[in-house]
């Protein structure tokens, strides 16, 4: 099993920045690849970002790119996502989740956290 937690969401305005962070534990915690997803009220989960086990692999949605920056830091097993330049469309719950298939889809991840809020206003 793996265990993920979330955290370093808030409110912000467009144009701050904030640094989310996917706490992985558990004995197999070092073996998933992790992605983020967001979900805002009443829609869809959808993709952001995703880093493979070894992080030397990444992949961006294209609301993603330019703008966030997901990175791994294997020492402590955490997960990073930088948020930059946030727009009020960035608006959602931001949840990682483990996977043994690299990839942006829903359905290829196993085990997700709970989620941290980010909330952009004008």
């Amino acid at each position: 099993q793996v265990q993920l937690v979330e955290s370093g969401g808030g409110s912000v305005q467009t144009g701050d920045s904030l640094r989310l962070s996917c706490a992985v534990s558990g004995s197999t915690s070092n073996r998933y690849d992790i992605g983020w997803f967001r979900q805002a009220p009443g829609a869809e989960r959808k993709f952001v970002a995703a880093i493979s086990r070894t992080g030397r692999s990444t992949i961006y949605s294209p609301s993603a790119q330019g703008r966030f920056t997901i990175s791994r830091n294997s020492a402590k097993n955490t997960v990073h996502l930088q948020l930059n330049s946030l727009k009020p469309e960035d608006t959602a719950l931001y949840v990682c989740a483990a996977t043994s298939q690299f990839g942006p889809q829903v359905g290829q991840y196993d085990y997700w956290g709970q989620g941290t809020q980010v909330t952009v206003s004008s």
